[in-house]
């Protein structure tokens, strides 16, 4: 069975950072690209950032970029989002997802999410 599960989030000021991790199961974790989605109250999910099975590759939404780094554990199956600098519209519940069309940044392609991790920034 394929399973996410995200965890690292919390209330931080801002300013602040945040750590927030992915344990995949159930599937090749190696072999897929993953991504970071987030969905704000009242809002749609905004896609955040994909790496590609490798690691060698990253994109980020202009929204986080230059405050956000997205990484990947093969051995121990796990993504990573390191978040700074964080910001009161950061304010959101964070997911993790597979990309399992290779290459993706869109959220429609995205498949196998967690449950989440709500991540609050407080002034």
């Amino acid at each position: 069975v394929t399973q996410l599960v995200e965890s690292g989030g919390g209330s931080v000021q801002t300013g602040g950072s945040l750590r927030l991790s992915c344990i995949a199961s159930g599937f090749p974790f190696s072999l897929y690209a993953m991504s970071w989605a987030r969905q704000a109250p009242g809002k749609g999910g905004e896609w955040i950032s994909t790496i590609t099975p490798n690691g060698g590759r990253t994109e980020y939404a202009d929204s986080v970029k230059g405050r956000s780094t997205i990484s990947r554990g093969d051995a121990k199956t796990t993504l990573y989002r390191q978040m700074d600098n964080l910001k009161a519209e950061d304010t959101a519940m964070y997911y993790c997802a597979v990309v399992l069309t290779g290459w993706s940044t869109r959220i429609g392609d995205f498949r196998y999410w967690g449950q989440g991790t709500q991540v609050t920034v407080v002034s």
